[in-house]
C-alpha cells in the first residue's frame, strides 16, 4: 500500500514539473512576456463626457429605485404591521418614565386597570385600581388622549406648525 502512494506521488510530481517547466523557461528568457512592463508607464485613459453622464444617470436610477422600494415597504408593510389588531383588550392609559429603562404604566386590560412597574428585565404588578372614581378619571383621560391622537401625530403636527413659521420666500 505504501509503495502505491509513493509511485502516485512521484507521478504527480512529474506531471507538475512537465506543466511548470515552460512557465519557468519563459521567466528566464531575456525577452519574456513580462519584460515590457519595466519601461512602459501606465497612463490613465481619458474619460468621455458620455461615460460620466451614463455613470451619474445609473447612480440616479439606482437611488430612485432604492427610495421607491423603501416607500413601498413603508407603505405596505408598515401600514399592515402598525395597525392595531381589532378586538384587543388592552391599551396603555398612562406612562411615566422614572429613569433609563424604568417606568410606571397604567394599563387597561379586559376592563381592569393595572398599575405596572416596568424595568428592562421585569414587569411587576404594583396594584390593581378598583376605585370607581379613579377608573372614571382614567377612562376620561383615555378619551381625551384618543381625541388628541397618538405621539406620532402630535409630533407631525408640531412639525407642520414649524413649517408654517418659515418665511414664505424660503418655503419655495
Amino acid at each position: 500500500m505504501g509503495k502505491r502512494y509513493y509511485m502516485l506521488a512521484c507521478l504527480v510530481g512529474l506531471v507538475f514539473m512537465a506543466i511548470a517547466e515552460p512557465a519557468l523557461a519563459a521567466e528566464e528568457a531575456a525577452g519574456g512576456y513580462l519584460s515590457g512592463y519595466d519601461t512602459n508607464v501606465p497612463q490613465p485613459t481619458a474619460m468621455s463626457w458620455w461615460s460620466t453622464a451614463a455613470y451619474l444617470a445609473s447612480l440616479f436610477v439606482i437611488f430612485a429605485f432604492v427610495v421607491g422600494m423603501a416607500y413601498l415597504a413603508a407603505r405596505f408593510l408598515g401600514g399592515h404591521f402598525a395597525k392595531p389588531m381589532s378586538g384587543t383588550a388592552g391599551r396603555i392609559v398612562s406612562h411615566l418614565p422614572l429613569g433609563p429603562n424604568r417606568s410606571v404604566c397604567i394599563v387597561e386590560m379586559a376592563g381592569h386597570f393595572l398599575l405596572l412597574g416596568v424595568t428592562e428585565h421585569e414587569i411587576t404588578l404594583l396594584r390593581e385600581i378598583t376605585d370607581l372614581e379613579e377608573i372614571e378619571k382614567l377612562r376620561q383621560m383615555g378619551a381625551d388622549s384618543a381625541l388628541n391622537g397618538d405621539m406620532f401625530s402630535q409630533q407631525l403636527g408640531s412639525l407642520s406648525g414649524l413649517a408654517q413659521k418659515i418665511p414664505p420666500f424660503l418655503r419655495k
